[in-house]
């Protein structure tokens, strides 16, 4: 069973986002902010990271540079899902090292298409 992490800090979202994830199968990992996500990937490697990048503290944007740049979690595909859905939006979520980006609300289909993608391509 494929692991992800949903590092998100709304506990409505992470819900959700929960019962989508336990419905296709995958065992999830919880985070609400980024320094939890950094000390749960000390001792474990999730299989693919789901990352809010409007996050208290460590913000998406400087937890996936960090992530893409410490060799122990580089290869683990980071994918975005954040209402930030303005034009620009999703290309600075991938420069700032996300795989993959989702704005919310988060659809499904779209949510189940996106982790097959990334999860094939590791």
């Amino acid at each position: 069973m494929k692991t992800i992490l949903v590092v998100e800090d709304n506990p409505v979202n992470m819900r959700l986002v929960r019962l989508l994830l336990r419905t296709h199968g995958y065992a999830v990992a919880e985070a609400t902010t980024g320094q939890e996500a950094l000390t749960y990937l000390r001792s474990a490697r999730p299989d693919l990271i789901l990352l809010d990048m409007q996050l208290p503290g460590l913000d998406g944007f400087t937890l996936a540079a960090m992530l893409k740049s410490d060799a122990h979690t580089r290869a683990i595909p980071l994918v975005a899902v954040t209402a930030y859905a303005m034009k620009g939006d999703a290309e600075r979520v991938l420069a700032a090292g996300c795989d993959a980006y989702l704005s919310k609300p988060i659809d499904d289909a779209a949510l189940t298409k996106v982790i097959e993608r990334c999860l094939l391509s590791t």
